[in-house]
This record gives structure tokens, C-alpha cells and sequence, in this order.
């Protein structure tokens, strides 16, 4: 893992970092596999929960790094898309969360944000923008979701609280202690419940047209490393009856 994510566990849970305070956290190729790597860590590690942040009181992210040449592509890096991530995530805001930051955040389970938080999605006023934040609009009320869309204007703490997209608002500096809380109380409770519940709520709020691409992708990353398809390679070449197990 790069240094521009970091991973810390203690009490089973992860605490991870988008580590670009200088940069407001802007989303670069570091950040990227950092984020790719930070989820794969969490689903193979004996952590519980995981609270998702950014470096510093000025911002989560403020999305793409426009140093940066290449468009990101969040399906590799946000969870629930390319990477199915099957345990909480409870986001801890500070500052800015614009565009990808917006874009990783509403896949969150839950959102603590510090007093001087602001949400906004600008790429509408900036000329570029991806299929990722659509399913913003079933994750909060349509017109306010369509609002942050189309128009590209932030939102404050306090809005975001009340539309929804936001579960508590706490002192500048004191998300990260307060979405510790929150870990800590999901870390008691039973993880397979936990599991379950997460997985049923995903299955009812729709991930837009790109979410269905990336679970077809799964899929069939499934079946290309199966036993199943060695099988069929095999009785192909030996031109035998291939034994097909299920896995």
C-alpha cells in the first residue's frame, strides 16, 4: 500500500486514510491502487469495521487531482463496485468532499462530518464527470441529489444532515473520535448479522449503470478463474468428457 493511503488497525478496526493533506486529498494513481488495496486488506483482515477519512480538517477529498492527467476509475477503488466490501464503513468528513470524494462517500454505510464539512459534485460547471454518482439519487431525496448533479453548488453541513446524507455532526476536528464511536458500537455487534443486513440493504438501493457493469464483471472473474472452466480447457484440448464440479 502506497503512502498516499494508509491502514491502521487496532480492535479490529481499520482506520484508513486518504493521505494527501497538501492536496486536499485529491484522487491521483497513489490514491487509487492505495484505496484498491486498503478494501482488499479489510475483506481478507480480522477487522470488523472500517472508518474511512481524510488526512487533516480541511477536506475528505476533494476528488480528482487536476494534476493529474488520467480520468480515475472509481469502479477499481470505490467500494461495493469492482470490490464488493461486505463490512461497515462509516465515513468521517472533515472540510470538503467534492466530486470522487462525493462518489466514495455515498458508498458508505454511515457519515459522521465535522462543523465545517460542505458536499458538492462540480463537474457539471467543469466539463467532465463519470457514471459513478448516480446512485446518489436513491441514496438521498431525487431533487436535492439532481441539485448537487446539475447544478454543481455544495451544500453545507446542516443540509446535508437534514436531506439525509449525513447521520451526525459533531465540533471541527472531532469526526474521526466520533466515527470511532460509532465502529466501536457496530464492532459489538454480531458480524454475520451485520453481513446479512448490509448485503439486503445493497440489493434494494440501485448502483446505476455502472454498479451492473461491475457486478457482471465479478461475475465472470469468477467463472475465469474456476475449476470448472480448467475443466472445460482441459477436456477441449484432450477431447475427453470434462467433469465439471461447481467451483
Amino acid at each position: 500500500m502506497s503512502d498516499a493511503v494508509t491502514y491502521e488497525s487496532q480492535d479490529r478496526i481499520a482506520l484508513i486514510t486518504i493521505n494527501r493533506p497538501d492536496r486536499l486529498n485529491a484522487i491521483n494513481e497513489a490514491v487509487e491502487l492505495g484505496l484498491a488495496a486498503a478494501w482488499r486488506r479489510l475483506n481478507e483482515s480480522d477487522d470488523l469495521v472500517a472508518v474511512f477519512t481524510g488526512a487533516g480538517n480541511r477536506a475528505f477529498s476533494v476528488g480528482k487531482d487536476l494534476n493529474y492527467d488520467a480520468a480515475p476509475d472509481y469502479r477499481r477503488f470505490t467500494p461495493g463496485f469492482d470490490i464488493e466490501v461486505r463490512k461497515p464503513i462509516v465515513a468521517a468528513v472533515g472540510g470538503w468532499c467534492l466530486g470522487g470524494g462525493l462518489t466514495l462517500l455515498q458508498m458508505c454505510d454511515l457519515c459522521v462530518a465535522s462543523e465545517n464539512a460542505r458536499f458538492g459534485y462540480p463537474e457539471a460547471k467543469l466539463g467532465f464527470a463519470g457514471g459513478m454518482i448516480a446512485p446518489l439519487a436513491a441514496r438521498i431525496p431525487h431533487k436535492v441529489a439532481m441539485e448537487l448533479m446539475l447544478l454543481g453548488e455544495d451544500i453545507d453541513v446542516q443540509r446535508a444532515y437534514q436531506v439525509g446524507l449525513v447521520n451526525k455532526v459533531v465540533p471541527q476536528g472531532e469526526h474521526v473520535e466520533a466515527a470511532m464511536v460509532y465502529a466501536r458500537r457496530l464492532a459489538q455487534n454480531a458480524p454475520l448479522v451485520l453481513d446479512m443486513l448490509k448485503q439486503f440493504a445493497g440489493e434494494v438501493l440501485p448502483k446505476g449503470p455502472m454498479g451492473h457493469a461491475s457486478h457482471a464483471l465479478r461475475v465472470v472473474e469468477a467463472i475465469m478463474a474456476s475449476e470448472d472452466r480448467q475443466e472445460g480447457m482441459r477436456s477441449a484440448r484432450e477431447k475427453t468428457p470434462p467433469q465439471y464440479r461447481g467451483r
